[in-house]
């Protein structure tokens, strides 16, 4: 195949806007009439505007432009899509107006556009990505329409493909930012082929002397790697073909990052290590999956501990395949088998759902179905301004996983390091405010121990069970952060929280005094009901005044959360403001108090004589 747009853009000093918009088209020929009549109405709006402007290393501004469209035309997204690809930018361009762009090629266009500008603007790098304001922004940008992310993540690939002609110091800032947001990104948007190829230019920019390495050593004994690939490749086909199974069977050495980070882990040099190889197997069904799993480990020996099921396990961000890494002549040889549609999902992730099926109609994607953005939208409306959550939130998106089952076998995904208690706020926040236990595969388990995969895990709760200070500091998931925390403020007054000390006060009383007179209001209907009144004659017995370690009249205070009454079996503890504090001893909150065993005084209720 002769060149098409990528390779003519990037391989020609001078263009011709007709001549490109052609081959374009020749390209890609998957739109229809009036997709390309949008497309080429963009194409002329961006000429417009932006036809005379060079940039700094003296090319022309709109073949990035056209680069990026070109780049997201390639993984088959749809033409709005393809259009914010050219229009990316275009706030930019003095004379420009909102109006302009909204009126010509409408709503969604618009929103994009503005969505990506709003993110380009944040000028986000390794030096300022953990400020709170900045990552706020940036989430919040993406769940308006997965598309947004799609167009920078494009943006980023093409900038990071055309980096040599920048100052080296910002490459490697370039680079930082890259690996730390846009590569993890693309990896949670399972679009594994932009995560690895951003990974290898983010390498050869940040490391250069590393990459050169890697590459030489790649490159070594080419034809000899390729009579070993082809050997057992051919065993699988000749295997398959015994067994009716048709495959098509790609060899590749692994990208340059992954070489990479297995030479830091390992803490060897590219040379000494082995595994640099790897298969993919492509079936028609999940069943042929499985068969030649066993193809394979029958031809060669499986390493222990090597072989992981991604498609009875997906990863969260969809992935789905087998791995298996076998001793083929004394080598380790990845080898990964998948069927075309789990191929698909691997290479385009979020952007597979945009791929055309059955003639022209689109497969559009519903964005409220991906965990990611789903999450992101139940938090829009939160009061959100604390760094350190936001920090944990971006560890939280771009971190690692653990899926586990609920006993009817709902499989929950939650953050690396979740305990039961954000398990339990996952299913539903009034079973997290009640917990008091949990089982994992049928066994106790201690609420403050991380949950592992694929575990059954139960909950245990109590009625009289509330929220603590304790699970605040276990918990994983922001959820849970959120909602223990909204409770302490609401209701411990042992919580200290500065911000909203003041208004929790007034909180506190107000609960407490609508809680007193709800009891009373019950007591006289239990007593118009049953004639009867044992807690009066119980009170009867006391003055209602409490003794502290023999001695009357102190300064007491009835704590508001259990209403402790002549009577009853009472604890206490001297505090700062209100004296002694009276409780139940039954109390849950009491209990809950950190070293409330050093600060507990002896009480009794005075009796009458």
């Amino acid at each position: 195949m002769g060149e098409n747009i990528l390779d003519i853009i990037t391989n020609n000093s001078e263009f011709d806007s007709v001549v490109l918009e052609r081959e374009f088209f020749a390209t890609f020929v998957q739109f229809d009439e009036d997709e390309r009549v949008k497309f080429s109405t963009a194409w002329k709006f961006l000429n417009e505007k932006t036809g005379d402007i060079s940039r700094k290393c003296g090319r022309p501004y709109i073949l990035h432009p056209m680069r990026v469209a070109s780049i997201l035309a390639d993984r088959n997204m749809d033409m709005d899509c393809v259009v914010c690809g050219l229009l990316h930018s275009i706030f930019e361009v003095e004379g420009v107006s909102e109006d302009e762009v909204k009126s010509l090629f409408g709503e969604t266009v618009f929103k994009i556009v503005r969505d990506t500008s709003k993110i380009t603007g944040m000028k986000i790098n390794a030096a300022t990505i953990q400020q709170a304001d900045n990552i706020r922004k940036m989430l919040f940008a993406m769940i308006n329409d997965v598309r947004v992310i799609l167009v920078k993540l494009a943006d980023r690939l093409d900038r990071m493909r055309n980096l040599k002609s920048i100052e080296e110091k910002k490459q490697r800032l370039i680079a930082a930012e890259v690996l730390d947001i846009w590569a993890p990104l693309a990896d949670r948007l399972g679009m594994q082929s932009v995560k690895n190829e951003l990974e290898d230019l983010s390498l050869k920019y940040s490391n250069p002397n590393v990459f050169q390495q890697i590459k030489a050593i790649v490159a070594q004994k080419k034809d000899e790697r390729a009579a070993y690939l082809k050997k057992a490749v051919d065993s699988i086909t000749e295997s398959a073909a015994k067994m009716g199974i048709e495959v098509s069977i790609s060899s590749r050495a692994k990208h340059f990052f992954s070489i990479y980070k297995k030479m830091q882990k390992r803490n060897v040099e590219a040379s000494k290590l082995y595994d640099l190889l790897a298969l993919r197997v492509i079936c028609n069904s999940n069943a042929e999956c499985y068969t030649l799993i066993g193809i394979v480990h029958g031809l060669w020996k499986p390493m222990d501990g090597r072989f992981k099921d991604y498609i009875a396990m997906p990863k969260a961000n969809g992935y789905q395949s087998l791995h298996t890494t076998v001793v083929c002549e004394g080598k380790p040889l990845e080898i990964q088998i998948r069927t075309k549609d789990m191929h698909n999902m691997a290479e385009h992730g979020v952007a597979s759902h945009w791929l055309y099926k059955k003639g022209m109609n689109h497969d559009k994607v519903d964005v409220n179905s991906l965990g990611i953005f789903n999450q992101l939208q139940n938090l829009k409306d939160a009061n959100l301004s604390n760094e350190s959550f936001f920090a944990e939130l971006k560890g939280e998106l771009l971190g690692d996983e653990i899926f586990v089952f609920t006993p009817k076998g709902d499989v929950v995904q939650l953050p690396q390091g979740s305990t039961a208690i954000d398990f339990a706020y996952h299913v539903h926040s009034a079973v997290g405010e009640k917990i008091v236990g949990a089982k994992a595969d049928g066994k106790i388990i201690p609420l403050t121990v991380p949950l592992q995969n694929t575990q059954i895990i139960e909950i245990i709760t109590n009625p009289n069970a509330h929220p603590t200070e304790n699970q605040l500091k276990i918990v994983k998931t922001s959820k849970a952060r959120q909602k223990i925390h909204s409770w302490l403020v609401a209701n411990d007054p042992n919580f200290v929280d500065k911000a909203a000390e003041a208004q929790r006060a007034l909180d506190i009383a107000a609960n407490n005094d609508r809680s007193r007179k709800a009891q009373e209001e019950k007591k006289k209907h239990i007593r118009a009901k049953n004639g009867a009144n044992e807690e009066e004659k119980r009170s009867a017995l006391f003055t209602g005044r409490i003794i502290v370690e023999g001695t009357k009249n102190m300064m007491v205070t009835l704590a508001g959360c259990c209403a402790p009454k002549p009577g009853d079996l009472v604890v206490g503890y001297a505090s700062k403001k209100k004296g002694i504090m009276v409780h139940k001893a039954t109390c849950l909150t009491f209990q809950r108090i950190a070293n409330i065993e050093n600060r507990m005084v002896e009480l009794e209720w005075e009796k009458r004589n």
